[in-house]
């Protein structure tokens, strides 16, 4: 009998499993050295913990199950970083800073792109408690420091900020079915659709509006979206947030993109993604979540980022198997080995197995 996974599932063999392992403990190390502590919350959650705060997003793309105990609706995780937020929320209960960083699988419904899986293992590191752009920026150097670790070179990281997109559409005063509609047509940078969704709003807006997808680029982006969008509070702080992380890391490969609004429902600030050559899609997300916490009973400023080691482990080449050495019984051969110990004048030494 032939027997097959579901789809978008795959089993981690020998080889790969051995990167994923060397890539975990590797950015684990890195992270606790950088003041990060580990954390381990459980598959299983009661949905509601899961899908609460920054979890709603998430809803589509949680397995369901009833708990045979309780009879209450459980979820299989499908993101950390809800989870993370609850510990520091409602268990931990520091005043100060709290930085946590974890590593476990998590499941999806669906793939989030066609090159994903559907089980993908997440490791990531939250930041909590400091409201100010030098958490960001504490986060995004992390997040580009943990790629060196494991020799995997950054092509860029896209900067963005949810904060443009909401302040327009509060001072516009469109209702939530419109917010979503243009949400949803921003996301795709579908700007024919995007004209006619904004035909009917004030000048400053529909202008400011239509702007967005094409305010992508370097860092003059900035100086540009100042002389395109209206001059409202939220927005002055968004690019003023923006332009300090460019401007403290000038040593990063960064580009902006007004039009990202991944995450806009739990976003509330600066979001990021990071690419690398060859990968189409994001490698590494992150982004500021403020509040998440609130419903465990203690709301705090928080950002993070995360990763799928699965992906990781294609690209980068810390971890790959090496060659090994043979050391035979009889007659056997070895798999993988380009030397072996051979006896030689009574003595063991290595030397190179010869091709036939």
């Amino acid at each position: 009998m032939n027997w097959l996974l579901p789809e978008y599932l795959a089993d981690a063999l020998p080889q790969e499993a051995a990167r994923m392992e060397t890539l975990r403990r590797t950015l684990l190390d890195h992270f606790r050295q950088r003041g990060f502590e580990f954390v381990m919350p459980p598959m299983l959650e009661y949905l509601d913990s899961l899908l609460t705060g920054a979890g709603q997003d998430l809803n589509l793309r949680t397995f369901k199950l009833v708990d045979q105990l309780s009879g209450r609706t459980l979820g299989v995780r499908a993101d950390i970083t809800p989870q993370a937020a609850r510990i520091d929320a409602h268990l931990l209960n520091h005043q100060g800073v709290t930085r946590l960083c974890y590593c476990g699988s998590v499941l999806h419904t669906l793939p989030a792109t066609v090159f994903a899986g559907r089980e993908q293992l997440q490791i990531g590191a939250e930041l909590y408690g400091y409201a100010g752009i030098e958490a960001d920026l504490e986060i995004v150097r992390l997040m580009a420091t943990a790629f060196d670790r494991v020799k995997l070179k950054l092509a860029r990281i896209d900067l963005g900020h949810v904060g443009i997109f909401r302040a327009l559409v509060e001072a516009a005063g469109l209702p939530t079915a419109a917010e979503d509609q243009l949400l949803d047509l921003l996301r795709s940078k579908d700007v024919p659709g995007l004209a006619e969704a904004c035909a009917e709003l004030p000048e400053t807006y529909r202008v400011a509006l239509m702007a967005l997808p094409a305010l992508y680029g370097g860092s003059e982006i900035i100086s540009r979206a100042r002389q395109v969008l209206p001059e409202l509070p939220a927005i002055s702080r968004a690019l003023d947030e923006l332009d300090h992380l460019t401007q403290a890391a000038p040593d990063m490969c960064f580009s902006i993109d007004l039009a990202d609004l991944r995450g806009y429902h739990y976003h509330n600030g600066v979001v990021f993604a990071a690419y690398c050559e060859g990968y189409p899609a994001a490698i590494a997300l992150g982004g500021r979540y403020d509040n998440a916490g609130e419903a465990f009973g203690r709301g705090r400023p928080a950002t993070g980022f995360s990763m799928d080691l699965r992906e990781v482990a294609r690209l980068g080449d810390a971890g790959r198997s090496t060659s090994g050495i043979l050391a035979p019984y009889a007659a056997n051969d070895g798999p993988r080995c380009d030397r072996k110990l051979a006896c030689v004048g009574g003595q063991w030494i290595i030397e190179a197995i010869q091709e036939d």
